[in-house]
């Protein structure tokens, strides 16, 4: 049976670690040093040959994190599924070093997130995890028995599988109590982004592939004029024909540094701000030049694009009369009043004074009982149904839905382009999530500068 599922679905985020000096510290904040940990790294560092000796069966720490530890097993293992992966996509491999270094940037920040999802009370249920399983093996049709016999035939133990199931799902929820909910999106953004992406034949789907050279927080001037010289040369070197993905790989300290650099597809909404003006004016295979953010000098790739099509829906103007049945109306009572308001209206006395007067639902009554334009989907079926089969300015039978008994008037129909409606709708989610982006890079980024971390990676 093929192997269906991809160590991608349990991977973190990948950020940067500068490999300027080893053993080195990315930050510190000496007042939370851990005694112990300090102790440990000065044996680690100082111990003498005898000690050495007695230390070297056992697994070598290459990382110290807080509290935490990464030792050579996590990185060994992390990077042969890393390794599996890539062979799979048949992608070029970078040099050990370079994969050691990112997977271990990897495990580091997995571990500040799981840290802060710990201390934040962030649990998953037994329940929760079953089903996320469940719903992981129903998309690659196959059953849960199924499902860990071709990871138990990979390699892959599947207690281990549900602990990184597990892991992920808290980081997601971290993520969405941290970042997510504190995000909102203003009339202003709104109205910017349907002017900006308001075109009915302009592109809305990209596939991007994308390099960051990153800089520092408060970096010098010196610091980012390297970052920018080094990420020219790497645009000229990809102009020239070195592959994009093996670069990405090498060089990038994205996110998706480890897939090639390969963001997918993406709607516009779902771009970096800085990105949607540059990729509009791009060409399939074209290169960018460096693009500068607060995270560093991006480079992105366009692989392929999708243009905008006019959606075109068939819609109904229509108005409603409802009684609904309670303790004072029966049901049958409801549907003879119905009937005789029919009556009335056919004999010539207003609709919408009928609807004001009469009608249950006070959202449409003060407007004469109009629901406005309506398009498949909107409504309940039943209601649909009537509604479809009516002329225009014919009045229905009384019928009954779950809301009670209706009476309706069809005003008119019409075949309406919903692509504005439709970019309108969508806009606020798109913004979040962009926005949702941009922000987690920051708050990834504040998380590991605040945490104590020493690299051991080299040391014998």
């Amino acid at each position: 049976m093929p192997m269906m599922i991809s160590w991608r679905a349990i991977l973190a985020a990948t950020v940067p670690v500068d490999e300027g000096k080893t053993p080195k510290m990315i930050h510190s904040l000496t007042h939370r040093r851990p005694a112990l940990l300090s102790v440990l790294l000065m044996l680690l560092l100082m111990q003498p040959v005898q000690l050495q000796a007695a230390v070297e069966p056992l697994d070598r720490i290459v990382a110290i994190v807080d509290e935490d530890v990464v030792v050579q097993s996590e990185l060994n293992a992390e990077s042969a599924k890393i390794v599996a992966t890539l062979r799979q996509r048949g992608a070029d491999l970078p040099s050990p070093s370079t994969l050691d270094r990112q997977v271990l940037d990897r495990l580091i920040l997995n571990k500040l997130q799981l840290a802060k999802a710990e201390k934040l009370g962030i649990s998953i249920s037994e329940d929760v995890l079953a089903q996320t399983i469940g719903n992981i093996a129903r998309k690659n049709n196959l059953t849960l028995t199924q499902f860990r016999q071709v990871l138990q035939e990979d390699g892959i133990n599947f207690k281990n599988y549900r602990q990184g199931i597990r892991e992920q799902l808290m980081i997601h929820q971290l993520l969405e109590r941290e970042v997510l909910k504190q995000i909102t999106v203003t009339d202003e953004e709104l109205e910017a982004f349907k002017t900006r992406k308001g075109s009915l034949s302009g592109r809305t789907d990209y596939h991007l592939l994308h390099i960051l050279v990153a800089t520092p927080e408060g970096a010098s001037a010196d610091q980012l004029e390297k970052a920018r010289e080094k990420a020219q040369q790497l645009v000229r070197e990809l102009r020239q024909g070195v592959d994009f993905s093996a670069t990405a790989l090498s060089h990038s300290d994205g996110q998706q540094a480890l897939e090639g650099g390969d963001l997918g597809w993406r709607t516009s909404g779902q771009l970096p701000t800085l990105f949607v003006d540059k990729v509009d004016a791009m060409e399939k295979g074209e290169i960018s030049d460096p693009i500068h953010s607060p995270s560093g000098y991006h480079i992105i790739k366009l692989e392929d694009f999708k243009g905008g099509e006019r959606r075109i829906i068939d819609q109904t103007r229509v108005r409603h009369i409802l009684i609904s049945p309670n303790e004072v109306t029966s049901n049958e009572e409801a549907k003879t009043r119905l009937g005789q308001l029919r009556q009335r209206i056919v004999g010539g006395e207003d609709f919408s004074n009928l609807a004001r007067s009469h009608s249950d639902d006070k959202g449409s009554a003060i407007k004469g009982g109009e629901l406005g334009w309506v398009t498949s989907g909107d409504l309940v079926p039943r209601f649909e149904n009537v509604m479809n089969r009516l002329k225009i300015g014919e009045i229905s039978e009384p019928f009954q839905t779950d809301f009670g008994w209706h009476i309706i008037q069809v005003e008119e129909r019409r075949r309406h382009d919903s692509t504005e409606d439709t970019i309108k709708a969508e806009v606020k989610s798109a913004i979040r999530k962009r926005k949702f982006t941009e922000e987690s890079e920051l708050y990834l980024r504040r998380l590991k500068d605040e945490a104590y971390i020493v690299i051991l990676l080299n040391e014998a």
